[in-house]
């Protein structure tokens, strides 16, 4: 049985999927694969309080740049225009 029955936001039926998540901390991202609560009506996304855990502990370590275990996917870049 999922936690939510029904969308919070929009009341449109809920289904548990695998999603990427991008979570940013200071000037790095990292891309996180996480299971998800996920609306399909609205695409809402809904998180278990140990998953936003997760997400606040990288995103923490992302900000003091502790980046040595994660795993490398190339370069980001900006555009200025």
């Amino acid at each position: 049985m999922l936690p939510f029955s029904k969308c919070p936001v929009c009341d449109g039926e809920v289904v548990e999927k695998e999603v990427e998540k991008l979570l940013r901390g200071g000037m790095h991202t990292a891309v996180v694969t996480v299971r998800a609560e996920v609306c399909l009506h609205c695409g809402e996304r809904l998180y278990s309080k140990e998953t936003i855990s997760l997400f606040e502990y990288i995103r923490a370590k992302l900000a003091r740049q502790e980046v040595a275990d994660f795993q490398p996917l190339g370069q980001s870049f900006q555009v200025v225009i």
